[in-house]
């Protein structure tokens, strides 16, 4: 049956991308020009990082995060925004001396992942629910039980809504239990997160898998990495859920051929139109994961 399918672009993540594709976008400025062209070519959502101008790596400096977040508001466009608030679990342990932290960590509290959310107040912010071996060598990404609960309370009392990035099966069950515990407003806002090492391998049959764990009510994106990126998008549609893309996750239109953000989300709506359905509006997103009251609640100071 047709349905309204929310459409996330992820802009430009905290990977060392940006000299393998010269689109990825790294200013403030960019990162808004990208987040208004794609809106423009169908997303739903923008999903933002920021990244240090000098070094062009991620960043948590919150002045980043205000520039971009102006510059789309003050647009013609009005697409949902959504937050990272992963930056600063990042440990990167000597294996020979494993209380030893090594250059590129960047380990804060659960809390000081969030001043940006604070300050900015997005319908949507991300928590990443669990600790995961991220890739080759001693890159761990940090997130306890403990942190994720704290984490979650304050956002709650933001008023923003979180999207759970589920990166294996134990997140999922975790993510579960933050909302049978009441600390997630409904309707809960999962996103699944398929093949990063080494996480959830970019398998169908676990992606069915995990749906089928999600609790009653519940909504879901799925997305998947670089050429699995847009086939992944029919994957997730079929599932019952919703569907990401972005320069994040992905540096090809298709062999050989870098992509844009608005290329691939251009993309992305041909191939959901495609299986029968339509990419939904913002205001429409805002109605699917109930963002008018989040929205109204945080503004009151309720």
């Amino acid at each position: 049956m047709p349905r309204n399918v929310i459409l996330t672009c992820a802009l430009t993540g905290a990977g060392d991308t940006a000299g393998r594709n010269e689109h990825v976008p790294v200013t403030p400025e960019e990162i808004a020009a990208d987040a208004i062209a794609a809106a423009r070519a169908g997303a739903s959502i923008v999903h933002i990082h920021v990244r240090d101008p000098q070094t062009t790596l991620g960043s948590r400096e919150v002045a980043h995060y205000r520039e971009a977040v102006r510059l789309i508001r003050e647009s013609d466009v009005d697409p949902v925004i959504n937050l990272t608030a992963g930056m600063g679990g990042d440990l990167v342990v000597d294996p020979q001396q494993p209380t030893r932290q090594l250059p590129g960590t960047d380990l804060v509290s659960g809390l000081d992942r969030l001043p940006h959310v604070e300050e900015l107040r997005p319908e949507i912010c991300t928590i990443d629910c669990g600790t995961l071996n991220f890739g080759e060598g001693s890159d761990v990404y940090v997130s306890t039980p403990d942190m994720l609960r704290e984490g979650a309370a304050a956002i709650q009392r933001m008023g923003v809504t979180p999207e759970m990035e589920i990166f294996d099966t134990g997140h999922l069950w975790f993510a579960n239990v933050l909302v049978s515990e009441g600390l997630i407003d409904p309707p809960p806002l999962y996103q699944l997160c398929m093949g990063i090492p080494y996480g959830a391998p970019a398998d169908p049959r676990l992606l069915q898998t995990m749906v089928d764990m999600l609790p009653e009510g519940a909504e879901f994106t799925s997305f998947s990495l670089g050429r699995n990126q847009l086939p992944w998008v029919a994957r997730s549609v079929l599932a019952g859920g919703h569907a990401r893309v972005g320069l994040e996750d992905n540096l090809y239109l298709s062999k050989g051929v870098k992509a844009t953000n608005a290329a691939l989300t251009e993309r992305a709506v041909s191939i959901i139109e495609d299986l029968g359905h339509q990419v939904a509006t913002p205001d429409e997103a805002r109605e699917i994961l109930d963002l008018t009251v989040q929205t109204s609640t945080a503004a009151t100071g309720a």
